[in-house]
């Protein structure tokens, strides 16, 4: 996929004419093209910047060590990387971005369906992460997901999450989830009783 900086260009400006914007708050960086220097790419988005066109720039995807190169080029903001209940290989990125008070913004915040429910994985591997997670959840009168969008705002100051949905009832829940309170006990808890991933192990 080409990452070149005229490239960069056409995109943002086709993104600022899909979105009737003369401004775009947050720009996020998706992933950094190892074939394409990151100087070139944050280049072409700190220009749109320095223009008004962009107003904060985001990374995605990204280790520690990429972020504190990308910030020697241009100020960064928020950083979008995997992390929920049931995966959180990206503990070190979350705890850069305290430090250095970064936006986390984790992507799949509930796993993808899977903290959910989902379908697609065996039904064994459903019940080891289910079962604590929905005995806690009635506990409380509440859904899985928003448990664990719940958890994940415990987790951390910085800690920006973005659920997808497609009906206003799930939005709703989603939104209350930010005003479930357990107290540590419970959540230390939950942290104990999921099973962790083998990059936690």
């Amino acid at each position: 996929m080409c990452r070149r900086a005229g490239y960069r260009r056409q995109q943002l400006e086709t993104s600022l004419r899909r979105l009737r914007l003369e401004r775009i708050e947050l720009y996020q960086l998706h992933r950094i093209d190892p074939r394409t220097p990151l100087e070139e790419s944050l280049g072409a988005i700190k220009e749109f910047q320095a223009q008004g066109k962009i107003r904060h720039i985001g990374l995605s995807e990204v280790t520690p060590q990429e972020i504190e190169q990308a910030r020697k080029i241009a100020p960064i903001v928020s950083v979008q990387n995997l992390y929920n209940l049931s995966d959180r290989k990206h503990e070190a990125v979350l705890q850069y971005c305290e430090k250095h008070n970064l936006g986390f913004i984790p992507w799949f915040p509930v796993a993808s369906g899977k903290l959910a429910r989902g379908k697609t994985e065996p039904l064994d591997e459903i019940a080891r992460w289910h079962d604590p997670l929905d005995e806690i959840a009635r506990r409380h009168g509440l859904t899985v997901a928003q448990l664990s969008i719940a958890w994940l705002l415990h987790r951390s100051r910085v800690m920006l999450p973005i659920p997808g949905t497609s009906s206003v009832k799930h939005l709703e829940e989603n939104i209350a989830a930010a005003g479930v309170r357990l107290d540590e006990r419970e959540w230390a808890e939950l942290e104990r009783r999921l099973p962790q991933a083998p990059e936690q192990q």
